[in-house]
């Protein structure tokens, strides 16, 4: 017998060997309303088929859960994958990125997507579910797993697999469909209890329970900006021929990296040209614009893209005065206090705004101030001493979280104003099934800066993640449509550079801690990318921000 202990209810019973983890939650009585969908075995996510022969300590996870989520949207996906091959048996279905609270597929088949293709898909879904169908899990050696792909000509899946370099690899089954999920999926379709797919512009967007009430689905946001962000630069992937992660890999592999660093770079400083050269030219009822506010949420690359941008002014002429909202908080005594009473830095009412939008107006109006700095030892704002007044040539630019929410500047014009919205939209696909998580991609940069200049471990970081994701869902995504411009920070490469930087940092985390589960996915996901050196990366590249090597300073 094995003794096991649940965390959900902090206690212990006896099992037989080899008990499922689905033997044990109903040995233990427990009652999951949106769950169970995985669980955490020894702080690892497991599916509920995986059978214990130890004594384990176990958590079980439902949808509330960002692991839990993840599970479950496996799982959705899976049935879509098996619900458009059933219906269009030469068409394919590419799940390419989230947008509006849900993810946006492209349905490829002979002829333009209808309101009826989305109402027929539905409805295969609902039939799949109905049936209660299992997950079938499979490992074999990878050249096996890679015959039974290249067969089914999703040569997507084969790239990767034959060029992550691992001799065992696991797929799936859902009747007569197979495919590969790089994490657990629940036991059958009939754990599925909500979703949507419906008709999205070109293509369908693929819609998921609200993690917080889980009864409900998401509300859908309209993004009509951040959608054309993701699919421009999916358009550029496919010129380019590189897609998905194997398409990387193997052009790494040739010995095509260095000339993938360089286009990137310069697609990179392409916008940031035409950006400038909007602001520059921009003109209202003969006034221009004399306030760049710049957001985004945390590791999206905010301040070298500021950087390179008043670059950019400077060659149109301009002369950009950075500004620094960090100097008009409050006091710290008079900061707003959050849901549990703590002191909340990233309220929009942490700074003063009064303050902060009088200053600037005299400025706009072209009167001489004071500029304000916050002496973050006494926690009281001083005067700097430094005085600022806008010549017709200058141009103010304010980086912060808060830039783009109309509360902070309500009563400047929008001649005056041009807002940019900046995050890292990753674009490149593990295959046509499985997406790369944007707030991936801009966690790994954070652990990366946090480890080797704020002296943070990964595990402190990974902790303090969930608090640093709910600050931005308050402060920053609602307001990311009001941008002028979206700058897409990601680079195509990235990820490669990043692997062998932050793999030895995430194999530190200890297994004893909650956070070895989300470090254990990280070094699972990155185990497929091939690792491309940062020698080529120019000095002013954005992700010298985080690897160090920059030539500008910060």
């Amino acid at each position: 017998m094995l003794q096991i202990y649940c965390k959900n209810v902090n206690s212990a019973k006896d099992f037989p060997e080899g008990s499922t983890l689905l033997d044990i939650y109903n040995g233990f009585n427990l009652q999951m309303p949106y769950g169970p969908v995985s669980a955490k075995v020894n702080n690892k996510v497991e599916s509920l088929d995986f059978r214990t022969y130890y004594n384990k300590d176990i958590e079980f996870l439902d949808i509330t859960s960002s692991s839990g989520m993840r599970t479950y949207v496996r799982s959705l996906c899976f049935i879509l994958v098996k619900a458009v091959e059933d219906l269009y048996p030469n068409g394919q279905i590419i799940l390419e990125h989230p947008v509006s609270k849900g993810y946006f597929c492209n349905l490829r088949i002979d002829r333009g997507i209808g309101l009826d293709d989305a109402t027929r898909i539905k409805q295969r879904m609902q039939e799949i579910i109905q049936a209660d169908l299992p997950f079938e899990h499979f490992e074999r050696r990878t050249d096996e797993v890679v015959r039974l792909f290249r067969q089914k000509g999703m040569e997507d899946k084969v790239r990767l697999l034959e060029t992550s370099g691992q001799l065992y690899s696991s797929y799936y089954k859902l009747g007569d469909t197979i495919d590969c999920y790089y994490g657990s999926l629940v036991p059958s379709t009939g754990y599925i209890h909500l979703f949507d797919i419906v008709k999205y512009y070109n293509g369908l967007l693929l819609r998921i329970p609200d993690k917080h009430e889980p009864s409900k689905l998401e509300e859908v946001v309209k993004q009509e900006k951040m959608l054309e962000v993701f699919a421009e630069y999916h358009r550029w992937n496919h010129i380019l021929g590189i897609s998905t992660v194997g398409d990387l890999n193997e052009a790494c592999l040739k010995g095509y990296a260095t000339e993938l660093i360089n286009l990137s770079e310069a697609l990179q400083e392409k916008k940031i040209v035409r950006i400038a050269d909007e602001i520059s030219h921009r003109e209202e009822n003969g006034q221009r614009v004399k306030l760049v506010l710049i957001s985004g949420p945390s590791s999206s690359g905010k301040t070298t893209f500021s950087k390179r941008l008043s670059i950019q002014l400077m060659t149109n002429g301009l002369k950009p005065y950075p500004i620094s909202l960090d100097d008009y908080f409050v006091n710290r005594d008079d900061t707003p206090l959050d849901e549990n009473g703590q002191r909340d830095f990233e309220s929009l009412y942490a700074l003063d705004l009064p303050y902060f939008e009088a200053d600037l107006q005299s400025l706009l109006d072209g009167q001489e101030i004071e500029l304000p700095r916050f002496n973050f030892t006494t926690g009281q704002r001083e005067m700097s001493g430094k005085r600022l007044r806008l010549t017709d040539d200058m141009i103010l630019v304010l980086e912060g979280i808060h830039a783009l929410n109309p509360a902070l500047t309500p009563n400047i014009p929008n001649a005056n104003k041009y807002k940019i919205y900046v995050s890292a939209l990753t674009t490149i696909l593990l295959d046509n099934h499985n997406y790369i998580p944007t707030t991936d991609n801009r966690l790994l940069r954070r652990i990366i800066r946090d480890y080797q200049y704020r002296n943070y471990s990964a595990e402190q970081t990974i902790a303090r993640w969930p608090s640093v994701r709910a600050g931005e869902d308050k402060w920053i995504f609602p307001f990311q449509e009001n941008a002028d411009a979206m700058f897409n920070s990601a680079l195509l490469f990235e990820l490669a550079v990043l692997k062998s930087h932050v793999e030895p940092i995430l194999r530190n985390v200890p297994n004893r801690c909650p956070e070895y589960s989300e470090a254990k996915r990280l070094l699972r996901f990155l185990s497929y990318f091939t690792s491309v050196r940062e020698t080529d990366l120019p000095p002013t590249s954005l992700l010298r921000e985080f690897l160090g090597g920059s030539s500008f300073r910060y």
